[in-house]
């Protein structure tokens, strides 16, 4: 999974409002991951694996970056 890796200004080139929206997406997500001390690709990698069975407000929040444990 590349995201905004080497491609820093592909979001310039959204089609739609959608394309456009999902790039700030996932530029914030990777940003809020490096802010918080997270390996970017490691951390979506656990969002996306366990997104599915966050069912609450609470499951849905300790996969904010924010609330992550930093793993030395």
């Amino acid at each position: 999974m590349l995201l905004m890796g080497g491609y820093s200004r592909a979001w310039l080139f959204a089609d739609t409002s959608r394309g456009a929206r999902a790039s700030a997406t996932s530029y914030s997500l990777v940003e809020s991951a490096k802010a918080n001390g997270l390996e970017p690709y490691a951390y979506l990698q656990h969002v996306l694996t366990h997104i599915a069975a966050a069912d609450t407000v609470e499951k849905l929040e300790t996969l904010l970056p924010w609330n992550m444990e930093v793993k030395d």
